[in-house]
């Protein structure tokens, strides 16, 4: 197998492993959903693990493209720590929400998340413009999940 090839394997890994524990983690808690009340434009709950095993796959490409781009090594390691962060960030969010269900909480580090895919994607931008504008979906999302997990710490 190439190297190429191997980095992509692993960089598409990396993320879909981080969700899918995560989603192991919290799989019988997330009833709690269905009882809570929340915000308007709430999706139908099917649509979160669609969503995001595309953003994982979008990310996984980002980080394969970092990884292969030809930058300083400075550029790529800070690069990739910032992406590490916030995917650490976004594997402790769900065991906050919907394990501890301490919306407060989760609202507050999901507002660091929010940061650190900032951070990243404009780091990731800086070593590939793909690899930045791929992390485009993400930041959205993100920024919707900021508002759902807000609305439901308000109303709830």
């Amino acid at each position: 197998m190439k190297t190429g090839t191997k980095c992509l394997i692993i960089n598409l890994i990396i993320p879909l492993a981080a969700g899918g524990i995560a989603a192991l983690l919290t799989r019988e808690n997330m009833i709690m959903f269905e009882y809570i009340e929340k915000p308007p434009l709430s999706p139908p709950q099917w649509l979160f693990p669609v969503a995001w095993t595309i953003l994982y796959v979008l990310m996984g490409i980002a980080a394969y493209l970092v990884c292969m781009a030809h930058i300083p090594n400075t550029l790529k390691s800070r690069a990739i720590l910032l992406y590490a962060i916030q995917l650490a960030l976004n594997f402790l969010w769900p065991l906050v929400f919907f394990n501890a269900e301490s919306f407060f909480a989760a609202l507050v580090l999901l507002l660091f998340m929010l940061l650190f895919v900032i951070l990243t994607l404009l780091s990731f931008y800086k070593a590939d413009k793909k690899a930045g504008c791929l992390l485009l979906p993400y930041l959205i999302w993100t920024l919707f999940a900021t508002y759902l997990n807000g609305g439901v710490y308000i109303l709830n």
